[in-house]
């Protein structure tokens, strides 16, 4: 198993956008979901997410915040493409000035008043362990 340090795990993630959050249902199953982390790709084991507070992926955090994130890159399966697990603790952000400094105007779409948009929510993912598979190599990073 090699040991690539986060920030070169990082620096391979750069652009990768899209993230599969899993969360603990009620009922003890996984539940997964597509989220954007709106362009904020600078990897230091910190992710954020917006979503409406009504939500299941908010209900499922405050009932239990341990969660996996899942990232790929573009490339191919055989190719130089990069795979990442990430597991952590979610953290529920209501503070305006928090969702000001991750807000991106591709939000805007989703979220119709910004950040004055009733019953949002910011999810702050801390990792606890990073994963990660690129050709035949795999390891991980403990934080």
């Amino acid at each position: 198993m090699s040991r690539k340090p986060l920030a070169e795990i990082a620096k391979e993630m750069a652009g990768i956008d899209i993230a599969i959050l899993s969360t603990h249902t009620e009922n003890g199953e996984i539940a997964n979901r597509p989220m954007s982390n709106n362009g904020d790709v600078a990897y230091d084991g910190t992710s954020y997410y917006f979503a409406y507070e009504q939500t299941r992926t908010v209900s499922d955090i405050q009932r239990n915040p341990k969660v996996a994130l899942g990232f790929s890159s573009e490339a191919g399966l055989f190719s130089n493409g990069i795979y990442v697990a990430v597991e952590g603790t979610a953290e529920l952000i209501r503070d305006k000035a928090a969702f000001q400094q991750h807000w991106t105007s591709d939000l805007d779409k989703w979220f119709d008043r910004g950040i004055d948009t009733p019953g949002i929510v910011l999810i702050k993912v801390k990792a606890s362990r990073v994963t990660y598979w690129q050709g035949n190599q795999e390891g991980q990073v403990r934080l």
